[in-house]
């Protein structure tokens, strides 16, 4: 295999749970050597996250693949020197703490920087390490509803919902990862220095939010909560098939469309010259959706999906975890990942994307215990052996 792209990085993770060290776990799969800062006692508390087998969360196994875990206490002065020390040797850090945590540890951008004028740090927060409300503690869902996710995600007339994961996490995560690609790129291809990189959670659910704010601003338009449809956008819907499972339909290209109504039976909607394009079916959304759903309630899920697929309409079932990982496609992509935990467990995780040709990632190392790797990442770094001796002893580190 190539070298990974990202060999020879080394990044200094200060974040816990979800979204900066997301970010950290998408460097490691490309290569980058991640050195894991935790508290000693429990560390990161995503340890002890959802279900646990042998005391250890199995979400855990995925987020944390390919790291070193050194523990260090930075509350205290001797802890929060050695990480200066670290910070000093490393090309990028990532921290999600609260704005603010970081400087009252003396270890603000300010004085980083200038004692690494190369060091690349990126800061994932809440809403952002400026602005009224940057201060206030933030998380996932808070910024999902901020971001304007929560409002559309639903049905109308009910209460919102969410998407059954952290997704405001992981997005601040991959953007975040973006932001340190382009900073080494800055730094390594056009000869600059290192730089501050600021991502928030509520930003990073905005960016995805395509014409919501356009619209507003042209026409005060404000669109709603629309259940499995996508307002605008016709027909794209979940369909009852006659076995109470629902099939998602999206038969809204123009050419799509005709191919759809014919495999339905309905050629006198294809023939209607309103029905052409996608603003005159937009309009008539709820017959075009009345009609598909009395043909897909009358079929059983495997009829319709054979009607589709000959009729080169996207269709496709609403897969749970179980079909996931039990899906050909999956297994013949290799989108799933089996790692051997520290206790011998074996477990399924997604693996590394996106696919690159030439230099492809790769699972480095399985997640570690906590503090693996405290004393040889210390030595490492040229800490004198009696510091790290000292260290233990006050259990600043573990």
């Amino acid at each position: 295999m190539s070298k990974q792209i990202l060999s020879g990085i080394k990044v200094l993770e200060l974040g816990q749970l979800i979204a900066g060290p997301f970010a950290a776990k998408t460097l490691a799969d490309f290569g980058a050597t991640i050195i894991k800062i935790e508290p000693p006692g429990l560390g990161d508390p995503l340890r002890k996250w959802r279900l646990l087998h042998e005391g250890t969360s199995v979400w855990w196994e995925a987020q944390s693949r390919g790291k070193h875990s050194v523990c260090i206490d930075l509350r205290q002065k001797e802890g929060q020197d050695i990480v200066r020390q670290l910070a000093s040797q490393a090309d990028v850090l990532i921290e999600n703490f609260r704005p603010g945590t970081m400087e009252k540890w003396g270890l603000s951008w300010e004085k980083l920087h200038a004692a690494n004028p190369k060091l690349i740090m990126l800061r994932v927060s809440g809403y952002g390490q400026t602005g009224p409300r940057s201060q206030e503690p933030g998380f996932a869902a808070i910024a999902e509803a901020m971001g304007g996710l929560r409002y559309l995600n639903g049905n109308p007339g009910q209460a919102p919902v969410r998407a059954g994961l952290s997704l405001g996490d992981t997005l601040a995560g991959l953007h975040g990862a973006l932001g340190v690609l382009l900073a080494l790129y800055q730094r390594d291809a056009r000869g600059g220095l290192g730089q501050m990189i600021d991502v928030s959670l509520f930003e990073s659910i905005f960016n995805l939010t395509e014409s919501l704010l356009p619209e507003y601003s042209v026409f005060k338009a404000i669109r709603e909560p629309a259940g499995a449809s996508l307002p605008g956008i016709a027909p794209s819907n979940a369909y009852q098939c006659n076995t109470g499972e629902y099939i998602l339909i999206a038969g809204n290209g123009d050419a799509i469309f005709q191919r759809l109504m014919h495999a339905i039976g309905r050629a006198d909607l294809a023939a209607d010259p309103e029905l052409a394009h996608n603003h005159g079916r937009a309009l008539r959304v709820a017959e075009l959706d009345e009609a598909i759903g009395a043909w897909t309630s009358a079929r059983h899920p495997d009829e319709i999906l054979h009607a589709m697929h000959a009729a080169q309409v996207p269709a496709g079932r609403i897969y749970s975890v179980r079909d996931i990982a039990e899906d050909p496609h999956y297994r013949a992509r290799q989108a799933i990942a089996t790692v051997t935990a520290a206790s011998g467990l074996e477990v399924e995780m997604p693996n590394i994307m996106p696919l690159l040709s030439d230099t492809p990632g790769a699972i480095q190392s399985r997640a570690p215990l906590l503090g693996e790797h405290t004393i040889s990442t210390l030595q490492a770094a040229g800490v004198d052996a009696s510091v790290i001796e000292q260290l233990q002893e006050k259990g600043i580190i573990a």
